[in-house]
């Protein structure tokens, strides 16, 4: 015994119909002046962490002159502070230097469009880190280059990229529907 159709049945859709489904999903750019704001917002908060981060790794620190050492080696200083009988001291660095890079995988995405990406903002992260370093190591007193830092604070970067940084950027900086 037949059954009757209840309602029309699913045919496939042609593929013109997919893409204007998905250029109707696809998000919609926030109002101008909304824009700007986030966008003036994130530029403010970017200038803030940068004096922060200029305060933290290029303040000088004679009384730690002896203690200081260049690393090339990477993981060389992660070894030395998981080493230390201080857990506290280990959490220090490397949450300290993990925290540092934060702001950067959410920040740059929303004031620069262009360095959205995954790559864009880990190579920006890590040769904005390696400038510091490289001016820690060479100006600085009691401050030295250590490449373990720049590979913590990329990892920060990356994390703050994926967590926050790329939904943000993409809902204030949302591409235009085709039309």
């Amino acid at each position: 015994m037949a059954r009757a159709a209840s309602g029309p049945r699913s045919l496939p859709r042609p593929r013109a119909a997919k893409a204007e489904d998905a250029d109707r999903r696809e998000r919609r750019p926030l109002a101008l002046p909304l824009r700007l704001l986030v966008t003036v917002c994130a530029f403010v908060f970017m200038v803030a962490f940068a004096v922060v981060l200029a305060r933290l790794t290029l303040h000088p620190s004679p009384a730690s002159e002896a203690l200081t050492h260049t690393n090339m080696r990477p993981g060389s200083s992660l070894r030395a502070y998981l080493d230390q009988p201080a857990l506290r001291d280990a959490v220090k660095q490397i949450g300290g230097n993990l925290l540092l890079g934060v702001p950067f995988g959410v920040l740059v995405p929303l004031v620069a469009p262009r360095t959205r990406g995954l790559l864009r903002v880990l190579l920006l992260t890590a040769v904005v880190m390696l400038l510091v370093e490289f001016a820690q190591g060479a100006l600085v007193t009691g401050r030295a280059f250590d490449i373990d830092d720049v590979i913590l604070n990329t990892t920060g970067a990356l994390a703050g990229y994926l967590l926050l940084g790329r939904r943000m950027s993409r809902a204030v900086h949302a591409r235009r529907p085709r039309d």
